[in-house]
């Protein structure tokens, strides 16, 4: 049960044990101690966790401990991949608290001094606390209770787990693939390649890497295969995309001549045009900035194909030097630096003046501590409103509202995005626009020019802004050329060069929870000397920042990208977790030693599966994308690049409420599930209306079928009618008389005499199917049979047989004209009629139509 939000706040000490001098200490504010089982816990009892993943394992665990940002109490969980905090009871997850441990940048101990009442004689016990400072822009605190262990063993589990010496001991290892499994990344790599070469039909395969087939070209460019043993330069990708002119030995010379041995290659040429975007690291012009390359200057003016015009001229060629100038010039002290304009044939030189990677991560640090200090659930548990003693937006204290914006602007983290948007949208004009060929670089070409030269690539190419070409193209240029992640996200590498513990104290830097001066960090670690403190330490956001800059092209063009704001988000998660190996190591090379894509789930498996469960009107689809709509380059304009705070990442977790900007989106998403349920009762009753179309069309056939049956059974009953008459006229004229009853017996009345009694029969069609018998025998000499068969049917009866041979009416083709034969109309007939002669002289019967059967007799 979460506990009553405190105005109480640990930033001022002070007044702290003031407020806290009427009401008790810390513990009874809270009421810790009405917490059941406050110690640390065993691990080996608690695998049944509803909330662990694949191979997850419980390590240490502490009840009773407080998140200090909502004052919600619950269970604190070290696992082998996160931190997890479950709220008490219910054992549901606090998304605050809870965090991936590769995603903890630092954590500290902090313990609180709280000065007794002058009325208690007893000591008020200090409160401990555990401070978590996350690379995704949280800041949390955790509260434990004082005498108990807890504290030290969180602490504990957390220095062997965030900062592992070894690669493979990173969940990513334990858990293996899984159902995520991953292709070999090369394949996709060769795909694209293809796909920019104009080869999109040919498909890429193992076997096809392997035997090295996969050399293709173009009339201007070709795949170059020459650092498929990752000799030439550890840090390329196998394969390269070089102008066709160049053979593979001056391209091995023109590596020598630039920083890491990354020379100019072709990130994305236009399919129409020709021009290029191509890559590269610094040159190495030496001190006296006069060291040349001719090998290296014949490449770079390959990339500068004809134009297609009648004059048959050269396109012009930018070199963008990401970094300022003064930085340019000091590297060459290094041996580094810039390349001079007339040593390249039609070129112009341009710094674009982004900072390096110490500069990015300080207004990271910087912006995440503002996010902090003026959040909802700030890691102190107080309410930015009430802080400073009233109210910060409101009450007429413009002084301190400025000064909050005034921090914004400080931190300088929103500028730092601007200029890496407006790089990005002037070399994408000048290749539209201009047809010119454009070449990126800074100083290693790994950290700014993949951020020039991806986001470029994304305002050129619709493709790039779909799902799938959205994962190549981080795939190509940002983990096949060798955007070291693991050193910027501080992630051990495959040398495990780093033995030295991990950088885990608080630095006096941070400002979100300064040290007052009752407040002491107890943490086992010193603080980094100033030595250590900047230049060895590689961390930095690049990547993110980058993706914060898409994040700022989705907010202005809305309808141009596939996917949301909300698949950024879980992107970022992602990389930042370490869950899955895609962006491990530092280079394609470490991570095919490491064997990456067999032994590690894939990240892009991951997301596509969850996508697939709800299809389009998934959180990670863009509800607005029109592919018709920006079919072509996307070229902001310079006013337009003004950039903002990123809600749905930067205020999620200071500013839970005002970070769901997507309002909007997640309105018009329920209205496209809907839409979609709706289209789909709409197919659904379609689909109803052609089978129940085809049903009445089959039963109209039926009834047509019927009323044929109908007419015919008709014809036939008209038929049998005239055939009855028939049959009642000849048995009338052997003197008998027939009486038909409503059940369908017929009576026939044969009288011998006048005097004798009348003998009777009984007919009943039912007797038989095919042929009707009457029959009656007594005692008296008369005897008969009366015999029926349709025309149709080939009678076996003899007599019909005699009929068909003596009958003197009969057709030429041997047919019975019965009923309407002359036999009939003479009101007699050949057929079944049979009797005695005594007793037909009593009848007086015309003995001449019997003297056939006499013979046959």
């Amino acid at each position: 049960m979460s506990a009553p939000r405190r105005s109480t706040s640990l930033r001022d000490s002070s007044s702290d044990s003031e407020r806290m001098e009427g009401t008790g200490s810390w513990d009874d504010a809270l009421d810790w101690f009405k917490l059941e089982h406050p110690a640390s816990r065993s691990v080996s009892h608690h695998a049944n966790y509803k909330c662990l993943l694949e191979a997850e394992r419980v390590l240490v665990e502490g009840r009773g401990v407080v998140l200090i940002n909502t004052d919600e109490a619950g269970t604190l969980i070290v696992t082998n991949f996160r931190l997890i905090f479950l709220s008490e009871g219910t054992e549901n997850i606090i998304a605050l608290g809870t965090i991936p441990l590769a995603t903890i940048e630092k954590f500290s101990k902090m313990v609180v001094k709280n000065q007794s009442a002058p009325r208690h004689s007893e000591k008020t016990p200090s409160q401990r606390f555990l401070q978590v400072i996350g690379k995704d822009m949280r800041i949390v605190v955790f509260g434990f209770r004082s005498k108990t262990k807890q504290r030290r063993a969180i602490y504990d589990g957390l220095l062997r787990c965030t900062k592992p010496s070894r690669l493979w001991d990173l969940y990513a290892f334990s858990c293996g693939p899984f159902k995520f499994t991953n292709a070999n990344p090369k394949v996709r790599l060769l795909n694209e390649y293809f796909r920019l070469l104009g080869k999109g039909l040919c498909r890429a395969s193992m076997d096809m890497i392997d035997n090295g087939s996969y050399t293709m070209s173009n009339e201007l460019w070709r795949i170059c295969n020459v650092n498929s043993n990752y000799i030439m330069c550890p840090s390329y990708p196998f394969a390269l995309i070089v102008p066709k002119s160049i053979s593979d030995e001056e391209v091995i010379q023109a590596s020598n001549f630039r920083s890491k041995g990354r020379l100019p290659v072709v990130s994305w040429c236009h399919p129409e045009t020709g021009a290029v975007l191509a890559r590269s690291s610094q040159p190495l012009v030496g001190l006296m900035m006069n060291m040349r390359s001719n090998t290296d200057e014949k490449l770079v003016a390959e990339l500068c194909s004809q134009l297609g015009d009648e004059k048959k001229r050269r396109r012009k060629l930018y070199i963008a030097d990401a970094r300022p100038r003064k930085n340019a010039l000091a590297n060459v002290a290094m041996g580094g630096g810039s390349e001079s304009s007339s040593n390249y044939f039609q070129s112009e030189v341009v710094f674009f003046g982004i900072d390096n990677i110490h500069s990015m991560r300080e207004s990271l640090s910087r912006l995440r501590d503002y996010l902090d200090a003026h959040g909802t659930t700030s890691s102190d548990g107080t309410l930015s409103l009430l802080r400073h003693g009233g109210w910060t937006w409101g009450g007429g204290n413009l002084s301190n509202m400025s000064a909050s914006v005034s921090t914004l602007g400080d931190s300088g983290w929103l500028i730092h995005v601007q200029s890496v948007l407006a790089g990005s949208a002037w070399i994408a004009a000048r290749v539209a626009l201009e047809s010119a060929s454009v070449l990126v670089h800074c100083s290693d070409g790994w950290d700014r020019t993949s951020q020039l030269v991806a986001l470029a690539n994304l305002l050129l190419d619709p493709y790039y802004r779909t799902f799938t070409g959205f994962q190549a193209l981080i795939e190509k240029d940002w983990l096949a050329f060798g955007h070291p992640f693991a050193e910027r996200g501080g992630m051990p590498t495959v040398s495990g060069s780093s033995e030295r513990p991990p950088d885990l104290c608080r630095q006096s830097s941070v400002g979100s929870f300064p040290l007052p001066p009752m407040c002491q960090s107890s943490g086992s670690f010193a603080p980094p000397t100033p030595s250590s403190s900047h230049a060895q330490n590689q961390q930095s956001p690049i990547f993110l920042q980058w993706i914060d800059c898409v994040s700022q092209l989705l907010r202005m063009y809305p309808f141009a990208f596939e996917f949301s704001s909300a698949f950024l988000v879980d992107l970022l998660d992602c990389v930042l977790s370490c869950r899955f190996g895609n962006f491990f190591c530092n280079s394609e090379k470490e991570r095919q030693q490491v064997g990456i894509s067999e032994a590690c789930g894939c990240l892009w498996a991951y997301l596509a599966d969850l996508r697939s469960s709800e299809g389009r009107s998934h959180v990670h689809c863009n509800p607005f994308y029109s592919p018709l709509k920006h079919n072509g380059p996307l070229l902001p304009p310079a006013a337009a690049l003004a950039p903002t705070l990123w809600p749905q990442f930067h205020l999620r977790w200071a500013c839970p409420s005002e970070a769901q900007a997507g309002e909007l989106e997640a309105q018009c998403r329920i209205m496209s599930i809907k839409f979609s349920k709706l289209q789909k009762a709409k197919e659904g009753a379609e689909k109803k209306a052609k089978e129940t179309a085809i049903v009445v069309e089959s039963l109209s056939a039926e009834l047509r079928n019927e009323k044929q049956l109908s007419s015919s059974a008709m014809a036939l009953a008209k038929r049998a009618s005239k055939e009855t008459a028939a049959i009642k006229r000849a048995i009338q004229s052997l003197g008998c008389k027939v009486h038909y009853a409503s059940g369908g017996d017929t009576t026939v009345d044969i009288e011998t005499s006048p005097v004798k009694n009348s003998q009777k029969s009984v007919f009943s069609p039912s007797t038989r199917e095919s042929v009707g018998i009457v029959q009656h025998e007594d005692k008296s000499d008369l005897s008969v049979s009366i015999s029926v068969a349709a025309d149709d049917v080939v009678s076996n009866n003899p007599f019909g047989r005699v009929c068909d041979t003596l009958c003197p009416l009969r057709t030429r083709d041997g047919g019975c004209r019965w009923p309407d034969a002359g036999c009939a109309q003479l009101a007699s007939q050949f057929i079944g009629v049979k009797a005695d002669y005594e007793a037909l002289d009593s009848l007086s019967i015309y003995e001449g139509y019997f003297k056939t059967m006499e013979g046959g007799k």
